[in-house]
């Protein structure tokens, strides 16, 4: 009895301290919340793109609260805003568009792709219906019917797509696009067929249906730093992304990406057979360096990939000058600089898996596969002309290191006319080969010998020595 009552007492008393303790409890306030800007202004165009790309991507490294578009803009081209709708919804967090005046045509899809729309005292979204420029941008002309009707039935599933995911109403998007579109809610027309619909804030914000459900907007705000503070709170850390004059650079480095590789494939093979290093070596380098640079700048790849890039480089010369005949270097190196090449234009955010999947690899192995065919084209072309050009000597005697002169190297390569060596590495048919104390880079007439045979030069193809067996069924050992 005794025991039963002390129970009853202890469970009185702590059911009276847990009560006063929650009573007591101060709230707990959680750390500022984080919320990265990004200005969305003047025409929707590729340099744009890099700028989301960059904020998005910022936002999901600093783990950002909330993402807001800052947006005054009149439209722009399609397959970039439809790109920086793509890079929007790999944002995991609440992204939100602010219409700080006007978000015509492309910007109304756009913010879309947002979670939620809120509008500026006087300001318009909408009008988005596809249009056609006239040659050099000088103005709108008129879109053939056929295509008027696939443009418009494309964009519009697109949208409503984005419209349905952020809880936005498809209809009334489908009325911005497509002008034989009537709204008619709640036995009220909004927009009549024939024309296109565009709305103020005061419209946008407009509650219909059961329960009512603004038409678009969650509401006007007087300013970004108010609407800032109603989702984020005073004293949230801002981080506000601002274009660079290089994502504008960027824009056309990236359009000829593959024939940047090209020319630095081009160069490079160039700078390996001539004497020296000279300005074919400098310009393929310098490709080479804009390709890299331009995926850095677009934000789609890092400092490693270039790293990486020199990194496969340096093993494909090791093969070449210093450990000949070895193989596995060149094929390791020669793998690297292809898996970077790759990677260099492989859209990855954080988060996401390290491995991109088949459609992230469609347009990187595209361009790859360009400047593949494009280099085999090129140096087929330069093997077979540019020996015998006058070109070929002035590369030659251009080399920044101050090698011989086109005429020393002439009178070099003609006194080596005769000489016997061994071939200090397998020749396949190129390789290299021991003369008296020095070593050459020789290319047999086709044939592939082993190491160890003995030969002759017999001519020289660029800076290497064409070399025939002297003992083709003899090879000297070691």
């Amino acid at each position: 009895m005794t025991a039963r009552l002390l129970f009853l007492i202890w469970l009185a008393t702590l059911g009276a301290s847990l009560g006063t303790g929650a009573a007591n409890t101060p709230v707990l306030t959680s750390s500022p919340r984080r919320v990265v800007i990004l200005p969305i202004r003047d025409d929707i165009m590729p340099p744009l793109v890099y700028v989301v790309r960059r904020g998005v991507k910022t936002a999901m490294d600093s783990k950002a609260d909330l993402l807001v578009l800052d947006m005054n803009t009149r439209g722009g081209r399609v397959d970039s805003t439809e790109k920086i709708m793509e890079i929007l919804a790999q944002f995991p967090g609440e992204s939100v568009t602010y219409v700080n005046k006007a978000a015509y045509s492309a910007g109304a899809f756009i913010a879309v792709a947002t979670h939620r729309i809120y509008m500026a005292p006087e300001s318009v979204i909408g009008a988005a219906a596809p249009i056609m420029l006239a040659p050099g941008g000088t103005g709108v002309e008129a879109m053939p019917e056929t295509l008027e009707i696939k443009t418009t039935s494309a964009l519009s599933a697109r949208i409503r797509s984005y419209a349905q995911k952020n809880g936005h109403n498809p209809d009334v998007v489908e009325a911005m696009i497509d002008k034989q579109k009537e709204l008619v809610i709640d036995g009220k027309t909004i927009n009549e067929k024939g024309r296109i619909l565009t709305l103020t804030n005061v419209e946008a914000e407009r509650e219909y249906g059961t329960p009512p459900k603004p038409l678009l907007s969650a509401g006007t705000v007087e300013s970004l730093d108010v609407l800032i503070d109603k989702l984020a709170g005073p004293g949230a850390y801002k981080t506000v992304i601002q274009p660079t004059g290089a994502e504008k650079l960027a824009t056309w480095i990236n359009a000829l990406n593959w024939l940047w590789l090209i020319i630095g494939v081009a160069g490079i093979y160039i700078e390996i057979k001539t004497p020296g290093f000279g300005l074919p070596g400098i310009v393929g380098i310098s490709a080479f360096a804009l390709y890299f640079l331009g995926s850095y700048v677009a934000g789609l790849s890092g400092l490693e990939w270039p790293a990486l890039f020199v990194l496969g480089l340096v093993l494909v010369i090791l093969e070449l000058f210093v450990f000949p005949g070895t193989v596995l270097l060149g094929l390791a190196g020669a793998l690297l600089m292809i898996v970077t090449i790759v990677m260099a234009m492989v859209d990855i955010y954080p988060g996401n898996p390290a491995l991109p999947d088949l459609p992230q690899l469609k347009l990187p192995l595209r361009n790859l596969g360009l400047a593949a065919v494009g280099s085999a084209v090129t140096l087929f072309i330069l093997s077979r002309v540019l020996p015998k050009t006058s070109l070929y000597g002035v590369l030659v005697s251009q080399s920044a290191s101050g090698v011989r002169s086109v005429e020393t190297e002439a009178q070099v390569q003609a006194s080596r006319i005769g000489r016997e060596g061994v071939a200090i590495s397998v020749l396949r048919p190129g390789g290299k080969a021991m003369f008296g104390d020095e070593v050459l880079d020789v290319v047999t007439q086709g044939e592939m010998l082993p190491k160890g045979t003995r030969v002759r030069i017999i001519g020289h193809s660029a800076k290497e020595a064409i070399v025939e067996p002297i003992e083709p069924s003899n090879p000297v050992a070691g």
